[in-house]
């Protein structure tokens, strides 16, 4: 069972949970904030290894609180889960999420390789508040109340009261030793972005890490790299390779003729010339 379509080898959305990180006293810090299930580990192991001298902080958010952390300054950037409000955020989609249906080890459809829509009908499908997948109402029979957080949900389903449709990343991270997962399809995906607080460019360090996410080489032409590369002296032999004129092929057919005033062309050896006949003026008849 697959994460996702598009997510790195090493996915954010299925590899273990990142601890948040404070950068050192007084220096200046890319500040990301990221919601449950997404890790951004493999994406901050490049930035540390690009930009050694600019820390990066991680910074653990809700959904509900990962905008307003955007918004309120708190974080420069952050992975989040779409929709996102493009009147005052930017956002770039990263990749999609397979959903899948939590149920106990001993339910009947753990014996099932994936599961429809249709297969949960006679279920009773929880609904968190939290919830991710943006649906009014998921298959099957509804509770009598919500569950407040995908966690709580997770324990009811433990308990036996239900199943819970999440995406992978979130069955993972809700992992129990009682409990499995399979794809569920025909239903809603989430999908993973990276957002940041609108403006007319992005800023050099959030320009950094979106060259990260989209898997820009090292020197790519934007960010902090290219900026500092701007106004550096062009390397001498590039210049000579520039300036040096290419030479001039010759005709075809010329062989290795070089150049200068044609070679002077060789006397007769027509009919009626003699054999041997050296240069000078021709003999007198008698």
């Amino acid at each position: 069972m697959t994460g996702s379509d598009a997510s790195p080898s090493d996915s954010p959305a299925v590899s273990p949970a990142v601890s948040p990180t404070d950068p050192p006293s007084g220096s200046a810090a890319f500040r990301l904030a990221y919601v449950p299930g997404v890790t951004p580990s493999k994406w901050v192991r490049v930035w540390n290894e690009r930009l050694p001298d600019v820390p990066l902080a991680l910074l653990a958010v809700t959904p509900a609180e990962a905008f307003g952390a955007l918004r309120e300054g708190a974080a420069d950037a952050g992975l989040v889960r779409l929709p996102v409000d493009r009147d005052d955020l930017s956002a770039i989609p990263l990749y999609t999420e397979t959903t899948v249906v939590v149920v106990p080890k001993d339910h009947l459809l753990a014996a099932a390789e994936e599961v429809s829509a249709e297969d949960l009908a006679d279920e009773l499908v929880l609904h968190p508040l939290d919830d991710t997948l943006g649906w009014e109402r998921p298959p099957g029979r509804p509770a009598n109340e919500r569950p407040e957080t995908t966690a709580d949900a997770i324990e009811l389903v433990a308990a036996g009261v239900g199943v819970l449709a999440v995406p992978q990343s979130l069955a993972r991270l809700h992992h129990r030793k009682d409990l499995t997962y399979r794809t569920l399809t025909e239903v809603p995906q989430s999908r993973v972005a990276l957002s940041w607080p609108a403006a007319d460019e992005a800023p050099d360090l959030v320009e950094e890490f979106i060259g990260i996410v989209r898997g820009r080489t090292v020197n790519s032409t934007r960010g902090r790299r290219a900026e500092a590369q701007k106004g550096q002296k062009q390397p001498k032999d590039q210049k000579d390779r520039k300036s040096a004129k290419p030479a001039r092929s010759g005709k075809p057919g010329a062989g290795a003729r070089t150049a200068g005033k044609p070679a002077a062309r060789k006397s007769g050896g027509g009919a009626g010339s003699g054999r041997g006949r050296t240069g000078g003026k021709p003999r007198k008849r008698s």
